[in-house]
């Protein structure tokens, strides 16, 4: 009998799928724009942030029937300070480093990013160790790290009373998010608690919308049972539908239409506008249905499951080698030879290929293990 908690590699490819096209978006260069979003009006963060919640349903809700709640959020709480402790180490990077390069280099797109810091220090820095201050690039974690600490809760509700109430109650604040519910939210919190930090300085994305996503996923990751098998009624559809938001993508551009400021909020990716929400859906569809043909007919793509497998290291990774990048070489403004660029990228996967190999050694190893390995890497050399 398999193994519940044993690795898919699908899985681990997809989520290293979503690392690449992050990184291909965040780094400062002409391939920027371009990368985004490529396969509609979804984005790799969705996916991410998806994949990330299934995979907690799918490990901890099982660790719950395994070894009891009590241990299941235990567990939950280890992940989430960990993810905080990898947030302050990046903002501690930020705030530093970074700001001070930005600074001397005279580089706008880090002075521009970090704007709120070089207005009010004294708010920003408490703003941020309360994940209330989120600059550009630091705004996921954060979400996350909240989802996570909310999970326990949820999967702990989910296994004992069900799923309905919580898919209802998440559903009704993501439609509030498209009324305004978090601008409403923070400034009720502003008078409650004095922190006095922008409503655009606590990160792009919409919390209230974005629970939704992580809802589901971790409902779909909780499941015991497989997913039914979808029917043709719903499939065709869908699929017609991911096709054409496919195709008015890349005929358009990242602004579907420019001038029509009602459909933008349709597609919004910061609060997940409806018409985003049903290209995501759609998608997920398509895939569900083809995932096990796709499974049997592509080749594993290890590069992809490597990365994958140490996602949230190489995902800390990708961040910094982007603020360094924008520290040294500017934003995407600025208009350099495309070698270069191709150049920034190459290294840039360099080092996240670099991140997850050693994670992969420690895993195998322990960290003990890694200094033959590094004796071995300099030797070869």
């Amino acid at each position: 009998m398999p193994n519940p908690l044993q690795r898919r590699w699908e899985l681990d490819a997809l989520r290293g799928l979503m690392l690449v096209l992050m990184t291909l978006t965040h780094m400062p260069t002409m391939y920027s724009l371009p990368s985004g979003q490529p396969f509609g009006f979804v984005s790799a963060a969705e996916g991410f942030v998806f994949l990330s919640a299934y995979m907690a349903g799918r490990v901890y809700g099982r660790r719950a029937l395994r070894d009891g709640l009590p241990a299941m959020q235990i567990a939950f709480h280890e992940r989430a300070l960990k993810l905080y402790l990898c947030q302050m180490a990046l903002l501690l990077l930020a705030f530093t480093v970074i700001a001070w390069l930005g600074v001397t280099n005279r580089q706008g797109g880090v002075t521009g990013l970090l704007e709120f810091l070089f207005i009010d220090p004294t708010l920003a820095v408490p703003g941020a160790a309360l994940l209330v201050y989120n600059p550009p690039l630091l705004d996921i974690l954060p979400m996350y790290i909240v989802f996570m600490l909310a999970s326990p809760w949820l999967l702990r509700r989910g296994l004992q009373s069900g799923w309905s109430g919580i898919l209802m109650v998440s559903g009704l604040l993501w439609l509030g998010e498209q009324w305004g519910l978090g601008h409403v939210l923070h400034g009720t919190a502003v008078e409650l608690t004095g922190l006095a930090i922008p409503y655009k300085d606590t990160g792009a994305f919409h919390w209230t919308a974005w629970q939704a996503l992580w809802v589901i996923g971790l409902w779909l990751g909780a499941r015991t049972q497989p997913l039914p098998r979808i029917p043709m009624w719903l499939l065709l559809p869908a699929a017609a539908y991911a096709l054409g938001m496919l195709v008015w993508r890349h005929v358009a551009g990242q602004a579907p239409l420019p001038w029509l400021p009602a459909v933008d909020l349709l597609l919004n990716k910061w609060s997940l506008g409806p018409m985003r929400v049903l290209n995501f859906a759609s998608v997920f569809v398509v895939l569900v249905s083809a995932g096990p043909w796709l499974v049997r007919v592509l080749p594993r793509l290890r590069a992809l499951e490597l990365l994958g497998r140490h996602s949230l290291s190489v995902f800390c990774a990708h961040i910094v080698i982007a603020l360094f990048t924008l520290a040294f070489f500017g934003s995407t403004q600025v208009i350099r030879p495309w070698s270069t660029d191709v150049t920034l990228l190459l290294a840039a996967f360099a080092g996240l290929f670099a991140v997850a190999l050693i994670g992969e050694e420690r895993d195998r190893k322990g960290w003990q293990g890694l200094l033959p390995f590094w004796r071995a890497r300099s030797q070869g050399s």
